[in-house]
């Protein structure tokens, strides 16, 4: 395994903790340098080894969350037993998922989980940087909502079926995102084993995986930036959002006026002209274009994930999904001018009138999912704050996008919202995705990750 893969092999350095760093969509090990490079700055080889994920690199990333999944998870097992093998197991595993990344992280975990590796390895830490929880359905109502959501899903073959949940997984006649939530899973099961849960989520200009769904939210504050304050966490100010205290609605005198808002958006749809006329004459090209190559990089991935299903050793990956005695179950993202189109729906919300039922379906939870869930004092305050109905609407979610929302909030996390201004692509510069000056906020990002959240 080369360097730039795996930071550390040499059984003398002893590190009993293994941390996996899992890249996104159309993603490779590169992605995630600044990440392994920043872990191995703070945690020096005899503490930590690092693994960055290698086998779904590229397109292999079209084949879908279980393919990518089971990948992942082979790389994780061939590490540990070869540790293992040389004098130096592994007793921590702390797991890292970026973008898509996260997803198959979530997969992963339920894989080591069913094969006893949590038996006698401590699930320690689990991140997600902007990772759509929820899938990339656009939150619109309405025919517009059916055939944006029914054209993305069909462009990147099995992953863009399970992001825009209208795929079915296996035989449970379901997306393969709500059985990753069901509290039944052993997905759940894996994730409330870990003691810490931490996800990374931008607030704005994330076209491949917008807030709500990096976040596990019912609502969107941050579409008005004029009409909010924002609180900032002291050290990583304006970067990193007060977790307990991220945002609240101004007043209304406190708000630009009619007069104002209307010549800021107009000197700023001017500024745009340029950029609006050429993506005019761009996007059906590009979109010709993208159709033409996601039909091949379909037809290759089909043809990827039946030799995958050939495989030896699949077999240890196709365990039951579902625990015995586990809860009850849960109900039956492009780059380039993808993106941007997709930044052109906006969301739609529920009319007030359904805002109670749909409060009650992500906040009536159970205290915990199991003896392993975390107990109701967890820090969930952000979800609290930033989901009450009478500051923010909900989102017009699928009912299944709420069934997941109650479902992983259940389980526990710490949400951080991020704040980052100086770039557009904010999807990349969260993890600093190459070393450029625009995603210098982004280095803020790690650095209270590993200095707030990650332990060792």
């Amino acid at each position: 395994m080369e360097e730039s893969e795996r930071t550390s092999l040499d059984p003398a350095r002893k590190a009993d903790h293994l941390c996996v760093l899992v890249h996104g969509l159309w993603g490779n090990p590169n992605h995630l340098s600044y990440l392994a490079k920043a872990l191995r700055e703070k945690h020096p080889e005899d503490k930590l080894n690092i693994l960055v994920a290698k086998s779904n690199s590229g397109s292999y990333t079209y084949d879908g969350i279980e393919t990518g999944g089971e990948r992942v998870t082979q790389e994780i097992e061939t590490l540990l037993q070869e540790l293992e093998h040389d004098g130096a197991p592994i007793k921590k595993l702390s797991i890292i998922g970026y973008s898509l990344g996260g997803l198959i992280a979530r997969y992963a975990i339920g894989l080591l989980h069913s094969k006893g590796w949590f038996d006698k390895i401590q699930p320690l830490n689990f991140t997600t940087f902007a990772t759509p929880h929820l899938g990339v359905r656009t939150p619109l109502r309405g025919y517009h909502s059916q055939l944006w959501n029914a054209f993305g899903s069909r462009t990147l073959s099995a992953s863009g079926r399970q992001l825009f949940t209208i795929d079915t997984f296996r035989d449970t006649k379901r997306p393969i995102l709500s059985v990753l939530a069901d509290p039944g899973s052993i997905f759940i099961r894996a994730l409330s084993l870990f003691k810490n849960r931490t996800l990374y989520a931008n607030i704005i200009n994330d076209r491949s995986a917008p807030y709500y769904t990096t976040a596990i939210a019912t609502t969107e504050p941050f579409v008005d930036l004029d009409a909010v304050n924002i609180q900032y966490l002291e050290g990583y100010s304006p970067t990193i959002l007060d977790p307990d205290h991220p945002v609240s609605p101004k007043a209304a005198q406190d708000q630009q006026s009619f007069y104002n808002r209307l010549t800021s958006t107009g000197q700023g749809l001017l500024y745009r002209v340029p950029l609006y006329t050429a993506l005019v004459a761009l996007i059906p090209i590009a979109t010709v274009a993208w159709t033409i190559n996601s039909g091949i990089q379909s037809f290759r991935s089909t043809k990827r994930i039946q030799l995958h299903e050939q495989g030896d050793g699949l077999n240890g990956y196709r365990i039951p999904l579902m625990l015995a005695n586990g809860g009850n179950s849960a109900k039956s993202a492009m780059s380039g001018a993808f993106r941007r189109m997709n930044s052109t729906q906006g969301h739609d919300y529920l009319p007030e009138s359904s805002e109670a039922s749909d409060d009650e379906k992500t906040q009536a939870a159970s205290k915990a999912v199991s003896e392993n869930s975390v107990p109701a004092e967890s820090p969930l305050k952000l979800t609290r704050t930033t989901s009450r109905k009478a500051d923010f609407p909900t989102l017009a979610l699928s009912d299944e996008q709420f069934e997941m929302i109650k479902n992983l909030d259940e389980v526990g996390w710490k949400k951080n919202l991020v704040h980052i201004q100086n770039h557009g692509h904010t999807h990349a510069a969260i993890v600093v995705r190459m070393q450029k000056p625009g995603f210098d906020e982004g280095k803020v990002v790690v650095r209270h990750w590993l200095n707030e959240e990650f332990e060792i």
